[in-house]
């Protein structure tokens, strides 16, 4: 009991470290700490803890992970919080080594996203314009339909995290903007543009918002954000979108499986690059501070130059 304490201050220390010294937000602290919360269980079934950890309990325990069945890049997941937090324990001399210093990974490949096609894209996108226009739709349905909307033609013309859609301010969606200010990871802002569809779709969203001020059961709508919820939030939840997304795959006839707010913002990114846009601007619109992590991408890049040649060279093979 006494182990696990310890091990539970350390990690509230290193918790409050990435928050404050590295802006880490909410979902990456949660991961820390569920990760962190295993390897603490698995330590304490030994009679040690984080301060009396030794390498060797370190490669026992991705052992461990890999015996349970997990993915390599769940494996490296770990290990690399695992990393930080013996790194902070040595900076904090709150021991006088790191055993995981010479630790090396699981060697994985990246996984290339998945993607929608434009096409399926344009699918979704009809059949949530359709929804909006249903005549048999009450109020409230039709609202809901027009969130739905406005939340799939924002994500699609922004590429948005999707905790950074659900939270956009209501001010984003002022009349005559042409960009939106996005707070992201660790906290940073970015400019980001809207095209003519996103900007009408929230027009449109915002106006029956408006329309339903009159009924006095609708609190949310004198809310600050966007989208508003009655949840502790305030504002709409990201797993409330994905299940709304998923309902709107399965009526535009698409696998649900295959559809999630991520899995558009891959598209976003993807058919920007397949139609000629600079790796390091898309880089920029997706906020990813490392190019490294957009260069996931650069199998678009290369599918397209390889068609270029194939096309365009004067002694390609016609």
């Amino acid at each position: 009991m006494r182990s696990k304490t310890s091990d539970a201050k350390l990690t509230n220390l290193f918790l409050d470290m990435l928050a404050a010294e590295q802006g880490a937000g909410s979902n990456t602290l949660d991961a820390y700490r569920r990760d962190l919360t295993d390897f603490s269980e698995f330590l304490g079934k030994r009679g040690s803890g984080f301060a009396r950890a030794a390498t060797q309990d370190l490669r026992d325990y991705l052992a461990d992970l890999d015996t349970r069945g997990f993915k390599s890049s769940s494996v490296a997941r770990r290990l690399s919080a695992i990393r930080h937090l013996f790194r902070f324990a040595l900076n904090e001399r709150i021991r006088s080594d790191d055993p995981a210093a010479i630790l090396s990974g699981p060697k994985r490949g990246r996984a290339l996203p998945k993607v929608l096609s434009i096409a399926d894209v344009d699918r979704m996108l009809s059949r949530a314009k359709e929804l909006t226009q249903a005549q048999e739709a009450s109020p409230s349905q039709r609202l809901r339909a027009l969130r739905l909307y406005c939340l799939l033609e924002v994500l699609y013309a922004t590429g948005l995290r999707v905790s950074e859609l659900v939270s956009l301010p209501r001010s984003a969606a002022q009349r005559d903007a042409r960009m939106i200010m996005v707070r992201g990871k660790g906290n940073k802002e970015r400019l980001v543009p809207l095209n003519e569809a996103s900007r009408q779709a929230m027009a449109d969203y915002l106006a029956a918002m408006d329309a339903a001020k009159g009924n006095r059961k609708n609190v949310t709508a004198a809310s600050k954000w966007l989208f508003p919820s009655f949840g502790e939030s305030g504002h709409l939840t990201r797993q409330h979108f994905a299940r709304d997304l998923k309902e709107l795959a399965a009526a535009a006839g698409l696998p649900p499986r295959l559809v999630s707010p991520h899995v558009l913002r891959h598209a976003f990114a993807s058919h920007l690059l397949h139609n000629g846009a600079d790796l390091r601007i898309v880089q920029t619109l997706l906020g990813h501070t490392d190019i490294s992590t957009t260069q996931i991408y650069t199998h678009v890049v290369e599918e397209r130059l390889k068609s270029l040649v194939r096309d365009l060279h004067p002694l390609a093979e016609k």
